[in-house]
């Protein structure tokens, strides 16, 4: 096996890892199709941010094409489940089989470790409050904070009530679990023995080193390449808790080292890595989607620096809001801010931005991947605001889209 890569190797391995070296997308995307997208990304991250589509819903999009969203919600929520709602990298869609992996991280939260700050009293001197909660789950039922008498309204994003946050740290420290989300994205909570199959739940706790181990090889083979940083980041596991499992990994042969040029970090190759065969693939990619969500792999790369500007004042963003970069080819060649106007059925481009070297026709294939977005969406037209002309993509008030894509 080779130990030296160049920096197109590593970016082919990459993404083919991540599934896009797959045919075009085209055609119907079945259950099992999705399930097995699922399982070769180890994950999908949820985000509450809707101004195009939930977070979870594009990495399948990007990879698979036009898909009846309503599918992956039955998938995921369907009995005996084959996927439940935790952290992994930040709240994310998991394989269940990954839940004894991820219970070293749920006996911290018990203990008040790890989680957020306004969580850890819950752990100690609040405790009768969170007990007194899971006691009421137990006898009545799945709760949302919203259920909970007395809860006040949010003022904000993140003014939750106490209830909210007591629910928040049973969540983490595995004492409920989610049985779904509601349409307005509510959290439902119930006990694991009502939500998760019992030959799960059944099976030994692995010790913290087996566990993270396991994570960090799932990391690996879904990464393709990776460094320390990288393999770490994919299921947030802590740099200390690292050390330990990779120089198994390594030993064990399951992780190569290589040298990757360009790159300055030791660098990782899964055993089972290999480039992909063809490079054709185009995609926009949530700020959420794991080929891109780790902004410095990111920029190793593809030489593409990508920061989500959600929280950054208007008049000081770079880019936009809410902004995709654009898979051109085996690279990143544009990005488009955009967001879904359901109310009038149109996808509006807010602004656009094509990077340095970008192909001569990427403005013409960046406008075909536009309608094949809003047609994945139930929008009929686009809207290509005056701050988004490009080359080839000129400022207009309506682009038909038609015909629509059948998922």
């Amino acid at each position: 096996m080779k130990t030296d890569l160049s920096a197109l190797e590593a970016r082919r391995i990459a993404l083919a890892a991540q599934g896009f070296d797959a045919p075009p997308r085209e055609g119907p995307v079945s259950a099992t199709r999705i399930r097995s997208a699922i399982g070769r990304l180890g994950l999908l991250q949820i985000d509450s941010v809707n101004v195009l589509a939930r977070a979870h819903y594009l990495p399948l999009f990007s990879r698979l094409g036009p898909y009846d969203r309503d599918l992956l919600d039955a998938v995921t929520v369907a009995r005996p489940k084959r996927f439940f709602e935790y952290w992994g990298h930040e709240a994310s869609l998991l394989p269940i089989d990954l839940q004894p992996l991820l219970r070293w991280r749920m006996d911290r939260a018990l203990r008040g470790q790890g989680v957020w700050q306004r969580l850890e009293p819950f752990a100690g001197e609040k405790r009768a409050e969170a007990d007194a909660l899971l006691a009421r789950i137990e006898k009545e039922g799945p709760l949302a904070a919203s259920d909970v008498a007395g809860d006040r309204a949010a003022k904000g994003m993140w003014e939750w009530s106490d209830a909210k946050h007591a629910l928040e740290w049973l969540f983490w420290s595995g004492q409920v679990a989610s049985t779904h989300r509601r349409s307005s994205f509510e959290r439902v909570y119930d006990l694991p023995e009502r939500v998760l199959p019992r030959a799960v739940l059944d099976i030994p706790t692995p010790t913290g080193i087996d566990a993270r181990r396991d994570l960090i090889a799932r990391s690996a083979k879904a990464l393709g390449v990776a460094t320390v940083h990288d393999l770490r980041d994919y299921y947030r596991i802590p740099p200390a808790d690292a050390v330990l499992p990779i120089e198994q990994l390594v030993e064990e042969g399951t992780l190569v080292p290589v040298h990757v040029s360009g790159w300055q970090k030791q660098a990782y190759l899964h055993r089972d890595a290999k480039p992909g065969r063809r490079l054709g693939a185009s995609a926009l990619l949530s700020p959420f989607d794991p080929l891109v969500w780790h902004r410095p792999r990111a920029e190793r790369l593809f030489g593409f620096r990508y920061r989500l500007e959600i929280y950054t004042p208007a008049h000081k963003r770079e880019h936009g809001y809410y902004v995709l970069p654009f898979l051109l080819d085996g690279a990143l060649v544009a990005r488009v801010d955009l967001k879904a106007d359901r109310k009038v059925g149109v996808l509006v481009v807010q602004r656009a931005h094509v990077e340095p070297r970008a192909p001569a026709d990427t403005a013409e294939r960046l406008l075909g991947e536009l309608r094949l977005t809003a047609s994945w969406l139930g929008l009929s037209s686009i809207v290509v605001a005056p701050t988004a002309v490009l080359p080839g993509l000129t400022a207009v008030s309506n682009i038909e889209v038609h015909p629509p894509v059948s998922p």
